[in-house]
């Protein structure tokens, strides 16, 4: 008899919809509330999205999976409560839990099986934590939702257990070495992530959307053309991507979308009528790795009043130097489209964050201009070195992009794309500490909106001293000053919008909270603590946005 392997994950949530999506150890149907779905194969795995259609809004039902027939969720014996889906109730309030960057390791001190690491390891895991304070707690108190914004997986990163399932299929000692190689040890890092009974159970009972970041691939993926370039050179790097972009599809993107759109989406559709899709995916993958244009991995959530849109900032990203952006034209059309109507509050969810300390934004702009010739050839070589040591990938680093975002902000914040919401809050994770940062625009604007970007990063892979003190130093004002006026004489014009922090920089793992009730809004960020009792999440940071 079929059994699960990973599930359920309870993925799109609306008002009157829910997905659950499921991995198998064979072909089977798949049954949720009455609702069935057939698994579809890829590569010896089976999968299935089960749609639920017509439920009632804000409403709380319990359920269970089965396989052919057979009940295989909740587990027998289980000491978890019940798995449920809560509806979005239209009118009522929304806790938003988000972050990004989460390495997969024991549960229990020290916190890691590294040996190089000190006695602290990587410490407890934010959203471990989360779940084991839900568990405490009453339904009524648990998140809507908890979006991960990039780093589900460290593909070239992989924890010990990982390590020895690589090594028990291949010679290490050859590139990719203890790397990632494939879409089979993609498949182990995702059981390994998810597969912990606590994290198992958060994510059958609290909604979970997702994006991509650098880490899910590789570190710098995508930094530049040149970068890409030289990785496509190595003989291993193919069979990485591909392995990468097909599981991402699988494991990640296809839950983020609604019934409606899976229905709409022809790959979607293809696959579940192949008996094997691994062929199809694979030329999938191949392709979007190649050919930037035409391939939306963006997609958006109503919660009630509050409009979430996901950019994946990764994935489409065009590298030419001069015309560097984090999407095509086509995707870009697509994010303005759904930034258009009446919202409480609009959020826009991006792995990379848009807003970085203004020395740290002024030094990726910068390093652009300078890659792109502003101080000559001999510079730009020196600059793409800068570029990949410093990671200067994020926003500011496609200026292009930057400045097109900040004028979409100025426009739904002014109301030409409809009545301005109550707050619009850029949320992100990647740089491994928190902050929140408040944006002003030129009087003129006649911006109502209040306007931040809130980062929480990590849930689990804290920095160390040495790392933290270079955070520090990147926000300092003599940094500012000095960068500033470095990127004055490459070139580099001064944004649109000024910015200051609100909160932060805050290290350790940790989660960050949003909540949104009518026009008003608060954040919370959260980080994990040990004590006796063990590990519990304490607030590091509280302000009222809207």
């Amino acid at each position: 008899m079929p059994e699960l392997v990973l599930g359920p994950i309870l993925r799109y949530v609306s008002d009157t919809e829910a997905i659950v999506w499921v991995e198998t150890d064979d072909p089977c149907e798949v049954e949720v509330l009455d609702h069935r779905a057939p698994t579809f194969g890829v590569e010896g795995h089976h999968y299935a999205l089960v749609c639920l259609e017509g439920l009632e809004p804000g409403t709380t039902y319990e359920y269970g999976v089965s396989l052919d027939g057979e009940a295989r969720w909740p587990e027998p014996g289980s000491e978890f409560p019940p798995s449920i889906i809560r509806t979005v109730d239209p009118d009522g309030r929304i806790d938003l839990i988000f972050g990004a960057c989460r390495v997969a390791l024991p549960h229990h001190p020290p916190y890691t099986l590294l040996k190089d690491e000190d006695e602290r390891g990587r410490g407890p895991d934010a959203l471990h934590t989360l779940a084991v304070s839900m568990l405490e707690s009453e339904p009524d108190r648990w998140p809507e939702l908890v979006l991960l914004l990039g780093d589900q997986v460290y593909a070239d990163e992989v924890s010990p257990q990982a390590l020895e399932f690589i090594h028990s299929r291949r010679d290490t000692t050859r590139p990719p070495g203890e790397e990632v190689a494939d879409f089979e040890e993609y498949t182990r890092l995702y059981w390994e992530s998810w597969g912990d009974p606590v994290i198992r159970w958060l994510f059958s009972t609290t909604s979970i959307s997702m994006v991509i970041d650098d880490h899910d691939m590789h570190d710098d993926w995508n930094i530049s053309r040149s970068w890409l370039e030289e990785m496509r050179r190595r003989p291993w790097w193919q069979e990485r991507v591909v392995g990468g972009l097909m599981s991402y599809w699988i494991y990640q993107f296809i839950g983020d979308l609604s019934p409606r759109e899976l229905e709409g989406n022809n790959l979607y559709r293809q696959v579940r009528q192949q008996d094997e899709a691994g062929p199809m995916l694979r030329e999938f993958a191949a392709k979007d790795d190649r050919e930037r244009e035409g391939k939306r991995w963006s997609y958006y959530r109503d919660l009630g009043s509050t409009r979430l849109i996901v950019m994946d900032s990764r994935t489409g990203r065009e590298l030419e130097e001069g015309d560097r952006s984090i999407f095509d034209e086509d995707e870009w059309d697509w994010i303005q489209d759904k930034a258009r109507g009446d919202f409480d509050h609009l959020l826009i969810g991006t792995s990379d964050p848009y807003l970085l300390a203004p020395g740290l934004h002024y030094l990726e702009a910068w390093n652009e201009a300078v890659c792109n010739g502003a101080w000559g050839a001999a510079a730009a070589g020196v600059g793409e070195r800068i570029r990949r040591a410093l990671d200067c990938d994020h926003w500011a680093g496609f200026q292009r992009s930057f400045m097109r975002l900040t004028a979409l902000l100025e426009e739904v914040g002014s109301g030409e794309r409809g009545r301005p919401p109550a707050s619009i809050c850029i949320l992100s994770g990647d740089v491994h500490h928190a902050y929140l940062a408040e944006a002003a625009f030129r009087r003129d604007a006649n911006v109502s909106s209040a306007v931040y970007q809130a980062v929480c990063s990590p849930y689990r892979k804290a920095l160390d001293a040495h790392e933290r003190l270079a955070v520090r130093i990147g926000h300092s004002r003599p940094t500012e000053v000095l960068v500033r006026a470095l990127a004055r004489a490459a070139g580099v014009e001064d944004p649109d919008l000024r910015w200051r922090f609100a909160g932060g920089p805050y290290f350790d793992n940790q989660i960050a909270t949003l909540s949104l009730e009518g026009r008003e809004a608060s954040l919370t960020i959260s980080k994990t603590v040990r004590d006796e009792a063990g590990p519990r999440l304490e607030t590091a940071f509280e302000r009222r946005i809207a």
